[in-house]
């Protein structure tokens, strides 16, 4: 392997590895200010918290909707975000490592 091929890889494994951090956190800011907003944390009238609201669901929605499918709520708790932030921390560190050789 030369060594522009090793930097390449080891920049693309940097680069998953960010893209599931990101992913993650945005993950966690979703359900943080959905109970924020739940418990009448949001302001009246105010735009940025419905626009905020509305790009973390738009972004996460889609990958935790595969979990919510298959882990039912246990009264008010929903465990799929928890499940869906492990499988995709496994999954991840397995491409970042499968990537980076």
């Amino acid at each position: 392997m030369t060594l522009v091929e090793a930097t390449f890889r080891t920049e693309l494994a940097g680069y998953i590895g960010a893209v599931v951090l990101v992913y993650t956190l945005l993950i966690i800011a979703y359900i943080l200010s959905s109970l924020f907003f739940a418990f009448g944390g949001r302001v009246p009238y105010a735009r940025w918290s419905g626009a905020v609201l509305g790009f973390l669901r738009d972004v996460t929605e889609p990958y935790l909707s595969i979990f919510r499918r298959f882990i039912p709520t246990i009264g008010p708790l929903d465990f799929s975000p928890i499940v869906a932030i492990f499988v995709l921390q496994i999954v991840g560190a397995i491409v970042v490592n499968l990537v980076h050789g």
